[in-house]
């Protein structure tokens, strides 16, 4: 048994838990916030048999598009801002995704 803990952002979730359950996989949604831009994710929490891991990520790969994103800088008004304070497009979207062994799980 394996655990799958995937981050994916907030405009891509809805597809990516569509497709998982479609699938009949087992899918807990967290409501996150990613700490560099502060934007919205949500991170999928997925209980799948070692076999049916690739299934799983490849969904995940499908629906979790990347896209750029307009990073503001965090310093405050009035003060000016430096060259490396300028606003830049970074890449954002795609997923993030871990694959844990699990020992034991167990419902009740």
């Amino acid at each position: 048994m394996k655990l799958i803990i995937a981050i994916v952002n907030n405009d891509d979730s809805a597809a990516v838990a569509s497709m998982l359950t479609k699938e009949k996989f087992g899918v807990t949604k967290l409501s996150t916030t990613g700490g560099f831009l502060m934007v919205g994710n949500t991170t999928f929490l997925i209980g799948a048999e070692e076999k049916d891991v690739p299934l799983v990520k490849q969904i995940i790969n499908d629906f979790s598009k990347t896209r750029t994103h307009e990073a503001t800088t965090t310093s405050s008004y009035g003060v000016g801002l430096r060259p490396d304070e300028v606003p830049s497009e970074v890449r954002v979207g795609g997923a993030t995704v871990f694959v844990l062994d699990v020992e034991s799980m167990d419902r009740y």
